[in-house]
């Protein structure tokens, strides 16, 4: 184990990642001299810039868009150095939010940043009383934070995609949890 900018770091063969007790990274809600940091975050981790046009086009959409839900993680000089994004969509007219586009600079991936800043997301959407989340993404990453294949809960996009890439998060077991057909907001294309 080393220190190192303030935080623990284990060895664990080929990287260095955070001691898992130890918070390196300072997460908030964005603000708006995040903008050009956001947009530069996500055009360094996407091979494009649909990613960082999508945010902009969400940020956009008053019907998509909730304050509090678009959140970054910092690096040690204040830097954005990650973000994740929950914008309004709805299962068969049931509010829920969906997750992404979700970031981190390539030099900075692999070290914690991402799910410092998904975890912090996700507590502010539980903190506003939002009870449903559900992502498209990789099978392997999204479960840590508690996502299940949507079909669980009879939920479904509109388009056609493999069972374990199409994941939900209920953030209150007491509360019902809608089924049907996802509508994403206009800015996904879909």
């Amino acid at each position: 184990m080393r220190r190192e900018h303030g935080a623990e770091y284990r060895y664990t063969g080929y990287v260095l990642r955070p001691h898992p007790d130890h918070d390196a990274w300072t997460t908030r809600p964005e603000s708006a001299a995040d903008r050009l940091g956001i947009r530069a975050v996500n055009l360094a981790a996407f091979p494009g810039p649909h990613e960082a046009d999508l945010v902009e086009a969400l940020r956009a959409d008053p019907e998509a868009w909730s304050p509090g839900l678009s959140w970054v993680a910092e690096d040690p000089e204040g830097e954005v150095a990650a973000f994740a994004l929950l914008t309004r969509c709805h299962v068969d007219g049931a509010p829920a939010l969906t997750l992404g586009p979700c970031a981190v600079r390539p030099e900075l991936q692999r070290r914690g940043a991402g799910s410092a800043v998904i975890r912090a997301a996700l507590r502010a959407a539980r903190e506003q009383g939002e009870n449903l989340v559900l992502v498209l993404g990789h099978a392997e990453y999204y479960p840590r934070f508690g996502f299940v294949p949507a079909s669980r809960y009879g939920i479904r996009p509109s388009f056609e995609v493999a069972d374990e890439y199409m994941m939900a998060l209920v953030l209150d077991p007491g509360r019902p949890v809608p089924s049907g057909t996802i509508q994403y907001p206009e800015a996904f294309g879909v």
